[in-house]
């Protein structure tokens, strides 16, 4: 069984919960590998510094709470070898991962300044437009045993009319960083990267689309 070493650096982001300092990874069984220990809450903090420069619009934007399959519904961090999936011994998300794709559009879009009202679908703002979200990747993937991950997002947006739900168009954007060292600090600052350009890729195809709607599908 390969171990992966917390190294408690004060520049990582890592909540650290209780005395466990090493995470394992699982054997590809699909469940959680090690003992149900205190675990390490991660941050998922990619950067919005660099939001693309975007004209403003005059429409408003309800966010819906993003779909996924069971096994990512969790806040686990989820790993791939192959065809099978498992979770990074004793160490979480600060929320499942649908929640933290919600809240982090949601400030996304806020920080571009490009719609003039932004929140989820379910704050009651009369909005032109509904963002509808499946989360298809979260993962680390490894191809080698001793070889950093790969860490995966990919995602599906529709952008829909609130009147009549039409959907306008829809896009399947998917980003993927490989990890500096097989540590999960740097699988966590990985995340960070795909994340951020996931987030810029949206903010740019939602405004965008909502400018000209076109009804047309793409991939990036």
């Amino acid at each position: 069984m390969s171990e992966i070493l917390i190294t408690r650096s004060p520049t990582r982001r890592a909540l650290l919960v209780g005395g466990a300092s090493v995470l394992a990874l699982g054997a590809c069984s699909g469940n959680i590998i090690g003992p149900n220990d205190p675990s390490a809450i991660f941050v998922l903090a990619p950067d919005l510094h660099d939001l693309p420069k975007l004209e403003k619009v005059s429409w408003q934007l309800a966010i819906a709470r993003p779909t996924t399959s069971q096994s990512l519904n969790t806040q686990r961090i989820a790993l791939t070898r192959g065809v099978n999936m498992d979770y990074f011994a004793n160490a979480e998300w600060t929320d499942t991962a649908p929640q933290l794709l919600q809240s982090l559009l949601l400030e996304a879009f806020e920080k571009s300044h490009a719609i003039p009202a932004v929140a989820t679908d379910l704050e009651g703002v009369h909005a032109e437009y509904i963002l509808e979200t499946e989360l298809r990747d979260f993962e680390a993937r490894y191809d080698a045993s001793d070889a950093p991950p790969s860490c995966v997002i990919g995602v599906t947006v529709k952008l829909v009319k609130t009147l009549g739900r039409d959907v306008v168009a829809m896009q399947e954007i998917r980003k993927e960083t490989t990890a500096k060292a097989n540590t999960v600090q740097d699988v966590v600052a990985a995340f960070d990267v795909s994340m951020s350009a996931i987030l810029a890729d949206i903010v740019e195809w939602t405004v965008s689309t909502g400018r000209s709607p076109s009804g047309s599908s793409a991939s990036l």
